[in-house]
């Protein structure tokens, strides 16, 4: 008998799998899976609340020195006349008010640098959704393998009881002896195990990925759904090398970093600037010599004397920095090459091994399947020859499914290390 319902493309059955929903709602598209692990990934969060303090210490930066007042009295005295205590005979009150003013702009390079501060903390949770992405996406990844994986069980085992069926009803008829099929029974065992194995795997990837939600769905009610499969469209390296450097938000953080330490130079530069304290007051009752003055004014100014250069340090310290943060940005950048060319080498070598499969090892798997089971139903080959062909087909399959969930590894990869999707 031949089988020729087994001839349905793997990949139909695959993408049926994917387009359906296994557990009676909708599944999840990887945009939404996106949106929502944007909304309720704690470490996400965490991070922007990050960024919001970084904010708010641009406005503790641009503060103005607080005025300071001083009231006073002295002079209070016994009357040398009547030998007693009249209040305020011969008092004398003052109020004094000073300020402390800022030279050289540091109120402006303190909110300058704490701005370039923000940029940078921006720039860094940008890096850290990157990263946080990579895990998800490679979460969501590994969930479509299972998927497919286990159909790919269901499917194969289907495809046996059918096999059994049909040798059953030989047996039967007297054409194999008791022993073949005990064996072939027994064979079936196979099947089962890779069933309950893809099963296991699927919730475990389901797991990981409801963790990097912060999700309390149960496992049986997640389903997701997306294309499970491979592309050899890839733009050239020195696009993708391009592609990097215009959006990793790390090299944009290293940026950041040496424009504000160079701010940081300058503020350090001009906190070594004496800053004087203004003062005025009004006094009453003063004891001057003078009948007629009882109200009067003045002010002073106070600068400090700049003998020693107590911020010689901080110069030295911020300098540095900048050499510091330009040699950490030579770092990151060839961080960022040797990410792309890492991920660009798997994504290409991925492909090649890929390729033929789709080209010929697919088919020619199922053709030799079907071509021996129909050649050992009709007592043409041996059981033993018949039971290889089972394995090799399930071999190639799964190592078909596992090249193509390397292949959206890769292009994950890629794409964490581009800043950006290249590859879906």
């Amino acid at each position: 008998m031949k089988l020729s319902w087994s001839r349905l493309s793997l990949g139909l059955s695959i993408s049926t799998l994917l387009a359906g929903t296994a557990f009676g709602q909708k599944a999840l598209t990887w945009d939404e899976i996106r949106a929502k692990f944007d909304a309720t990934n704690p470490s996400l969060r965490a991070g922007q609340i990050g960024v919001e303090e970084s904010r708010a210490q641009e406005i503790t930066a641009y503060l103005r020195p607080n005025p300071g007042l001083t009231v006073s009295t002295d002079g209070t005295q016994i009357s040398p006349y009547r030998g007693v205590w009249q209040p305020f005979t011969g008092t004398q009150f003052s109020g004094n008010v000073n300020y402390l003013h800022e030279r050289r702009h540091k109120r402006e390079l303190r909110l300058e640098s704490a701005q370039k501060a923000t940029g940078v903390a921006g720039s860094q949770q940008v890096d850290l959704r990157r990263t946080l992405l990579f895990n998800l996406r490679g979460a969501f990844v590994q969930t479509l393998q299972e998927k497919a994986i286990l159909e790919l069980a269901k499917e194969n085992l289907t495809y046996y009881d059918h096999v059994l069926d049909v040798n059953r009803e030989r047996y039967k008829a007297g054409a194999i002896a008791q022993v073949d099929l005990d064996r072939l029974e027994l064979q079936r065992v196979q099947y089962e195990s890779d069933l309950q194995a893809a099963e296991e795997s699927l919730e475990t990837a389901k797991i990981q990925l409801l963790m990097l939600l912060n999700d309390r769905t149960p496992v049986d009610q997640l389903d997701v759904t997306g294309p499970f499969y491979f592309s050899n469209q890839i733009a050239p390296l020195d696009e993708v090398r391009q592609v990097a450097l215009d959006n990793r938000p790390d090299l944009k953080a290293a940026l950041q970093s040496i424009d504000k330490a160079r701010t940081d130079h300058r503020l350090a530069v001009a906190n070594g600037s004496r800053d004087p304290t203004l003062s005025a007051w009004y006094t009453y009752n003063p004891s001057f010599n003078n009948p007629f003055a009882h109200q009067t004014v003045g002010a002073s100014a106070s600068i400090p004397l700049r003998m020693f250069d107590r911020n010689q340090g901080e110069k030295l310290r911020t300098q540095l920095d900048i050499d510091r943060s330009e040699k950490l940005l030579e770092a990151t950048r060839a961080q960022v090459f040797s990410d792309v060319d890492s991920a660009y080498a798997s994504v290409t070598s991925t492909v090649t091994l890929l390729q033929p499969y789709k080209d010929r090892y697919l088919q020619q798997a199922s053709r030799v399947r079907d071509t021996i089971a129909f050649s050992y139903e009709h007592g043409a080959t041996s059981l033993l020859d018949f039971l290889s062909v089972q394995a090799e087909y399930r071999s190639v399959q799964v190592s078909y499914l596992n090249l193509v969930a390397s292949y959206m590894n890769a292009a994950n990869q890629l794409n964490e290390a581009v800043g950006r999707e290249v590859l879906q």
